[in-house]
């Protein structure tokens, strides 16, 4: 057995102090101030589970989570499959994959208060294309006074910058394809469909799952788009998770209970996850037997 080499550890060291530094630190003040009732900056009285208790009877918060949970499984299933769609249709080669890589690109480097900024615009009956189309279609759209239509525009939203991650995650999979496997698939006579199953999709599964996680986890901490296109509203109806935690702890000062909100926050992005990352493990699992056994 090979000594170990101490010096490793002080290559880690930098490393491991900006890790410190920006995650556990906080995490532990965050923790501090979720066991505690801060009246003033020189008295705290400790309150144990205190405002965990009080977070988990939060009405308002099993709202929001709900529309949470909501809006993150429609972005899944819309901008995964959307995503795969518009890999399979991009170029692979030459120029022309160059260029449409470059456009598919374009939306990504939006900061996301440009995007509510642009979005806010465009869904505007009289100046914004989207809103006047609607309108002169007909169509009965306003996106601050409708809880449905606000949801909707969010979604679509998110949908039209987020989409080209999960296409460009796909494209690269593809690329990493050999042509060996579609020769095979052509001398078998194996139909797009055939290609698309039992090559494609098993080929991609990797960076399918980290679309999947990617997008997931930043649809459920989703904030800047929706606080500046609709500011929550109508109502509650585009109210999340983080932009109740933000009114929790800004808006209303309660450190406390917006300490404990967040580590409540924290687990279940971090449980959700678990869950979906096993879940996609399983069908990748059931994949390959299929193939074994056929």
């Amino acid at each position: 057995m090979k000594p170990i080499n101490q010096k490793a550890w002080f290559l880690i060291l930098p490393m491991f102090l900006c890790v410190a530094f920006s995650a556990i630190l906080p995490l532990m003040t965050v923790v501090n101030y979720s066991v505690q009732d801060i009246i003033s900056p020189e008295r705290r009285v400790f309150v144990g589970t205190e405002w965990f208790a009080a977070v988990m009877r939060d009405e308002e918060l099993h709202g929001a989570l709900l529309r949470q949970l909501g809006f993150s499984l429609a972005v899944l299933l819309v901008e995964i499959p959307l995503g795969i769609a518009l890999a399979l249709s991009m170029p692979a080669q030459g120029w022309r994959a160059s260029a449409v890589l470059v456009m598919v690109a374009l939306s990504l480097l939006i900061p996301w208060n440009v995007v509510g900024t642009i979005w806010q615009i465009y869904g505007r009956a009289d100046i914004g294309l989207l809103g006047a189309s609607l309108q002169a279609l007909g169509v009965d759209y306003n996106y601050t006074g409708d809880a449905t239509d606000a949801w909707l525009t969010v979604l679509v939203m998110d949908v039209w910058h987020w989409t080209p991650l999960v296409a460009l995650l796909c494209f690269a999979g593809l690329r990493s394809i050999p042509d060996a496997y579609y020769q095979a698939a052509r001398i078998d006579g194996a139909s797009k469909l055939a290609v698309f199953r039992y090559i494609q999709l098993p080929k991609m599964r990797g960076v399918l799952m980290i679309a999947v996680l990617l997008r997931f986890m930043d649809s459920f901490m989703i904030y800047t788009e929706p606080f500046v296109l609709t500011g929550g509203g109508p109502g509650n109806a585009t109210t999340f998770l983080s932009q109740y935690l933000t009114q929790k702890a800004v808006g209303q000062f309660d450190l406390g209970p917006a300490a404990a909100f967040s580590l409540i926050y924290f687990l279940i992005i971090l449980l959700l996850c678990f869950i979906l990352y096993n879940w996609m493990q399983s069908l990748g699992t059931q994949d390959r037997n299929e193939v074994n056994h056929g």
